[in-house]
């Protein structure tokens, strides 16, 4: 009898808290509302040019915050030039879509669509600007792209509630039977609980990107050529992120031929966008989906470098699949696919 009056008093309080569920997520929204940076919508059809700061970045739009503080959010599509402002008679170095980072001074030309946002004609920036932005980036989040919004992660807490609340009318069944019901109840409850953490444990992980896969690839000296293990390395590199759900491909190069900074930053910058064209050209990666290649000259060596074969092992392009934990709900293992290629 005593342990029927304690299961019918725990089911009520756990119904209680189910019905103010809703209301407490409502006033958490409000309070956690900005009352600086509100957003601004571009009317449909409208030409508009912005100029201000990337706050926040996704695969296919990012938000630019001027000097009012206003946001406004800008779409990205494959028309979009982007490009670094030039000199007097220079056109400017045109860069891919993945280029654009937070903390990154632009200039916006574009035209409204009917959801508020601002579709991109023409992006432009220095690159003095865009060398900070990356700076900056490296330091706080070594992934650029963002996935999910609070409209997401609300929805979500609402599922959960609803189907916490389905539970409850499973606790109040066990309640009627007999009394060893009670433990069974309190099991249902403890599993009920576990589910919103997991739930909860998703929407964290929405802006952590976890390496999955990774390769590295050799040149030969003062080469930036693609041999032919390297092409077949980077095939493998290409069917898996087909086959992953919100990735992204990082690539660097690195050199060490010359003891000049300049000569090894260029080389090992063309042993990146050699990578890159490879991806592109042969397997139809979108560009948005690749982050702007960067070539680290001497920097970062493997081995040591006063050896044929260190130096041999730090002629290389580094690969590495990026995948979205909060969309696939995995840790990720980091494996790689293949042993680095070794050109003599």
């Amino acid at each position: 009898m005593k342990s029927s009056v304690i299961l019918r008093t725990f089911v009520a309080t756990f119904a209680l808290a189910l019905a103010l569920a809703p209301s407490a997520l409502a006033q958490d929204t409000s309070a956690n509302t900005p009352t600086a940076g509100a957003h601004a919508a571009v009317a449909a059809g409208q030409k508009t040019k912005l100029k201000g700061v990337v706050v926040s970045r996704a695969a296919d739009s990012f938000v630019v915050q001027d000097a009012s503080g206003a946001q406004t959010t800008v779409v990205l599509n494959d028309r979009t030039s982007v490009k670094a402002k030039g000199g007097f008679l220079s056109g400017g170095k045109s860069y891919a879509l993945a280029a654009i980072t937070r903390g990154l001074t632009l200039e916006v030309e574009g035209t409204g669509d009917s959801s508020g946002s601002l579709v991109a004609d023409k992006v432009r920036f220095n690159d003095s600007d865009l060398r900070t932005a990356r700076t900056l980036e490296a330091n706080i989040v070594p992934v650029e792209n963002r996935v999910g919004t609070a409209e997401n992660r609300i929805g979500e807490a609402e599922q959960n509630a609803q189907r916490m609340s389905g539970q409850v009318d499973e606790l109040a069944a066990v309640a009627n039977a007999a009394q060893g019901g009670a433990a069974a109840a309190q099991d249902t409850a403890d599993r009920a609980v576990q589910g919103v953490q997991v739930a909860n444990d998703r929407i964290n992980t929405l802006d952590d990107y976890t390496p999955e896969k990774s390769i590295q690839i050799n040149f030969r000296p003062r080469s930036s050529v693609l041999t032919t293990d390297a092409k077949a390395s980077l095939d493998q590199v290409a069917d898996y992120a087909k086959s992953a759900k919100g990735f992204l491909i990082e690539v660097t190069g690195y050199a060490y031929e010359s003891r000049d900074k300049n000569v090894n930053r260029q080389l090992s910058q063309q042993r990146a966008e050699s990578v890159v064209r490879y991806l592109v050209e042969n397997h139809n990666i979108p560009l948005r989906r690749i982050l702007t290649p960067f070539g680290y000259g001497a920097m970062n060596p493997i081995a040591d470098n006063a050896t044929r074969e260190g130096r041999t092992e730090n002629r290389r392009a580094e690969v590495r699949v990026l995948v979205n934990r909060g969309i696939t709900g995995t840790p990720g293992d980091g494996t790689k696919i293949s042993a680095a290629t070794n050109p003599q």
